[in-house]
């Protein structure tokens, strides 16, 4: 009873059973029913119980392990603009699984940059291209964890053809990169339809028996004649099938959710009886992957405020949904995402300006928009001072940063891909930075 080890502190079961009430809370908030369950992650492996496009890409368990070689394939990057950059990059260059499937610096380089470091941290530009050539986007990548369960996709929601879309079909076009929802596809395939093309990535047949995919694509996709079968469409839906496996659900919340009480801190408890309760984070971050489809205005800075590459005052990613609906009240909305493994990198919102946890939770707690090009009347009512003290709001980045991260994301790793190459980077300076040689 003296030992210092395994104590069990005073108020400990009375701390779990608030937190278990205030889950259930929010629980039926987002499904009608105060259930816990609600909560739990499914297992990766379980594709029946993950959320999928079943009409028009149904998983199974080839086509997920051909998403998961694809994602990590550098032999796919075969458009780049200049030579120096062909078979430099893949899908893991911008989602890195050891940075919480995000970007490991401020802004994503796909073609047009080196090098790799640790976790993506050293990612740099590529002489060779100047910034306007390089494959980069004024916003922030988002994590692609739980991702199955988003409905609509990017931060303005501008992919997939139901829910938050419904009654957008005319701005359905080229020019705001949506065409893809008139196929019929879920919202992450028309992303990735979209996106393969746009990250300058393809496959044909003689590169799929050249990297010895062709049996999985044969056993993904028997539905398709043999003459659609190895294309940008179907390595789009290989990896649409694999990133909807991408679950954190061996965070200590999830072994908590499941019974295993010793899974969190106590002071893990109180941040997330905080999450749940006094911070107001679960009045957007409510559905299962702890986001939602809701968009609000916080007023933070964009991408261009801290000179990241090829980024404009102008560009329509600024205006969050707005910038694709093109209605008023939508302006400086962006979306609510998941909370899930946010201390593998420390970049957060859609412009990056906030560079840890702790400054993170003082913006919400504060309560103040940080970017005035963004109108005082158009900041969500939702976001107002939290009055937290000092306490409480380490107590919160306690959960945020602990109870939240899944430590083991590099399962989702293959071991080699086909083509041999290096990955996720194979230009010359990543080779050093990953010990490919």
């Amino acid at each position: 009873m003296f030992s210092c080890t395994d104590t069990v502190i005073p108020g400990s079961n009375q701390l779990d059973s608030q937190l278990k009430e205030a889950i259930r809370a929010s629980a039926e908030l987002a499904s009608g029913q105060p259930n816990l369950d609600f909560y739990i992650l499914p297992d990766p492996s379980d594709l029946s119980s993950i959320p999928q496009d079943s009409a028009m890409n149904p998983l199974n368990s080839a086509k997920v392990e051909l998403g998961k070689f694809l994602f990590y394939e550098t032999g796919i990057a075969v458009d780049s603009k200049f030579d120096s950059g062909m078979n430099t990059y893949s899908c893991a260059t911008c989602h890195v699984p050891e940075a919480g499937f995000r970007p490991g610096t401020f802004q994503g380089i796909a073609d047009g940059g080196i090098g790799f470091g640790i976790r993506g941290e050293n990612r740099r530009r590529n002489q060779d291209y100047e910034p306007d050539d390089m494959d980069v986007q004024d916003a922030r990548a988002l994590s692609l964890l739980n991702v199955a369960f988003v409905k609509n996709t990017f931060w303005n929601g501008q992919f997939g053809a139901n829910d938050a879309n419904q009654g957008t079909e005319s701005l359905w076009s080229e020019e705001n990169g949506a065409i893809v929802n008139e196929l019929g596809f879920a919202a992450i395939e028309s992303q990735n339809i979209e996106g393969v093309h746009v990250h300058r990535m393809d496959i044909n047949k003689q590169m799929s028996d050249e990297f010895g995919y062709t049996q999985l694509f044969d056993e993904a996709f028997p539905e398709y004649p043999s003459s659609e079968r190895y294309s940008q469409t179907t390595l789009a839906l290989a990896l649409s099938a694999y990133i909807r496996t991408l679950m954190s659900n061996e965070a200590p919340f999830q072994k908590w959710l499941k019974g295993d009480y010793s899974a969190l801190s106590f002071e893990e408890k109180e941040g997330g009886l905080l999450f749940f309760g006094k911070a107001n984070c679960s009045t957007c971050h409510y559905n299962e992957n702890l986001g939602s489809n809701e968009f609000h205005a916080l007023g933070v800075k964009d991408m261009h405020d801290i000179d990241g590459f090829s980024t404009a005052v102008d560009d329509f990613r600024n205006f969050g949904r707005g910038g694709f609906t093109q209605v008023e009240s939508d302006m400086y909305n962006f979306k609510v995402p998941q909370v899930y493994n946010m201390k593998d990198t420390p970049f957060y919102f859609h412009g990056s300006s906030v560079r840890s946890l702790e400054d993170l939770v003082d913006y919400f707690n504060d309560g103040v928009k940080e970017n005035d090009e963004v109108p005082v009347e158009a900041i969500s009512t939702k976001f107002k001072p939290l009055d937290l003290t000092v306490e409480e709001k380490a107590y919160l980045v306690k959960f945020l940063e602990y109870s939240l991260r899944d430590p083991n994301l590099k399962r989702y790793k293959p071991e080699v891909i086909g083509s041999g190459l290096c990955f996720p980077n194979a230009d010359l300076q990543s080779q050093v930075d990953l010990g490919c040689f």
